[in-house]
């Protein structure tokens, strides 16, 4: 008994002194609050406290707590407070060393959640800041985060049980043994039975797609290159009406007293250039318009475009004249349009023999053109007739077909310029196979508006019709700067 009181004593000096040393009273009294309470209680009382301050179940007697002062004090300076209101579910949650049940750490973790929930709201509730029960509720927040992690844990490892013995969640199945013994016949001799090929699809060719190219060859359209040489006027009407003149104005001389009788008046002509129509009208599914790898309208634009300069060619050469243009050919003499013009027909030279060319045949066709239109006279043909007029020699053995020595520059036949002209007629019997002059002076395309793209979803659903047009004309306008030769005796 006198040892109980001279250790009561003993802490009471000491306690006497924080106070005295400290210099916030306040802080002084609750740093010693928990030793007086322990000299308070009796010894044979309980105090559980928890085992982060304490290290595990105290008992506290005035000896014991003389032996743990320091220890305490260095735990928590509102000792008192926290082993009075110690949470359940924080001292059963640190206490507990067997975290291997699932149902029992769930269970704890809600009996936590709940604490924390109750001393949450009593910290809202108070009026002043409480540092009591604040430091309660960050001590319950860190028991629910471990709990949970724990929680985590054990999901992680039941459903590892679930994948078999050895898995690892997320990975791959493992290698079979048979696998890893190819593998290694592999590698050391190059042999492997393998059960995948890429040579069939269902075995593994899915697998190893071939590459493909983004672009589109297409098949080869010739087109004529009249219109590149010719003429071109757009028009924002319905036609187009060109006017001539005749120029036959009279005259004659006279002496100073002779009568003055009237001479021939100039009369005027006149023709029409009426466009007609090109149209197409292709259609793509919507479905792959949508999900296609190469921009399809695009593509399908060009297309038409193409198609439309080789039917326009065709007609500036040979058209005739329903819905479409009047083409050159049938302007020279004897052909459907040689007399439409006021001037007349285009003038034809023959060739010199019946079925092939000569090289007479050449000189006297270039020579019949006006000098006028000789500056820009070139010489449309088509290729394999090219090719027979280089084999033409003149008078000296000079040979008429001479090719380009300048990059751009054309090849010529006897000084002028040669343009190929895929649908020009070969070299047979009665066919003109060769035109000499200038084109821009001679020739006249109309174009209305240019290429007009209707894209017409409704229709035909669910396809997508490119409704394209094109109005275009053509004709002759003066046949004076223009030549044909004609394959004839």
């Amino acid at each position: 008994m006198r040892t109980s009181w001279l250790a009561a004593l003993g802490v009471a000096i000491a306690v006497a002194c924080v106070v005295a040393l400290s210099p916030d009273a306040h802080a002084a009294v609750h740093t010693a609050s928990p030793y007086m309470a322990m000299l308070a209680l009796p010894a044979s009382a309980g105090l559980q406290m928890p085992r982060a301050i304490a290290g595990g179940l105290v008992r506290a007697d005035a000896s014991g707590a003389l032996a743990r002062a320091a220890r305490m004090h260095a735990a928590s300076p509102l000792l008192l407070s926290s082993v009075a209101a110690a949470p359940r579910a924080l001292a059963h949650a640190i206490v507990r060393a067997d975290m291997s049940d699932p149902k029992k750490v769930i269970a704890e973790l809600q009996v936590a959640f709940e604490e924390f929930k109750s001393e949450h709201d009593k910290s809202l509730k108070a009026k002043v800041d409480d540092v009591v029960i604040n430091e309660k509720v960050d001590r319950i927040n860190a028991v629910i985060s471990d709990l949970q992690k724990a929680c985590d844990d054990l999901a992680l490892k039941i459903a590892a049980e679930k994948a078999g013995p050895g898995s690892i969640i997320g990975d791959l199945p493992p290698t079979s043994p048979e696998a890893v013994s190819a593998f290694k016949a592999h590698m050391r001799k190059g042999e492997v039975s393998a059960a995948l090929t890429k040579s069939s699809d269902a075995e593994g060719g899915y697998l190893a797609p071939i590459e493909w190219d983004r672009t589109i060859t297409s098949k080869l359209k010739r087109i004529s290159k009249i219109r590149e040489f010719a003429r071109v006027v757009s028009i924002t009407g319905a036609g187009f009406k060109k006017y001539f003149n005749d120029r036959a104005v009279g005259s004659g001389w006279v002496g100073e007293t002779a009568s003055r009788p009237a001479t021939t008046t100039p009369q005027l002509g006149a023709l029409e250039f009426t466009p007609g129509e090109l149209y197409a009208n292709p259609a793509i599914s919507m479905q792959l318009l949508q999900d296609a790898a190469i921009d399809l309208e695009q593509w399908l634009s060009d297309e038409v475009e193409v198609e439309f300069a080789r039917q326009e060619g065709i007609a500036f050469l040979s058209g005739d004249g329903i819905n479409k243009p009047h083409g050159i050919l049938t302007y020279v003499t004897g052909a459907a349009n040689a007399a439409r013009h006021p001037w007349g027909a285009i003038e034809v030279t023959n060739s010199g023999q019946a079925a092939a060319l000569t090289g007479d045949g050449f000189i006297d066709l270039m020579y019949s053109l006006p000098s006028e239109f000789a500056a820009d006279a070139k010489l449309y043909i088509n290729r394999l007739s090219v090719g027979a007029t280089r084999k033409l020699k003149d008078g000296q053995g000079n040979y008429l077909w001479q090719p380009s020595y300048v990059a751009g520059e054309p090849s010529t036949l006897n000084g002028a310029p040669i343009v190929e002209v895929p649908g020009m007629p070969g070299v047979a019997a009665n066919n003109i196979v060769a035109l000499y002059g200038d084109m821009a002076q001679t020739y006249l395309v109309i174009d209305r508006i240019g290429i007009f793209v209707l894209r017409d979803p409704f229709t035909n659903k669910p396809f997508v019709h490119f409704y394209t047009t094109k109005r275009v004309g053509g004709g002759v306008f003066n046949p004076e700067p223009m030549r044909a030769l004609k394959v004839a005796a």
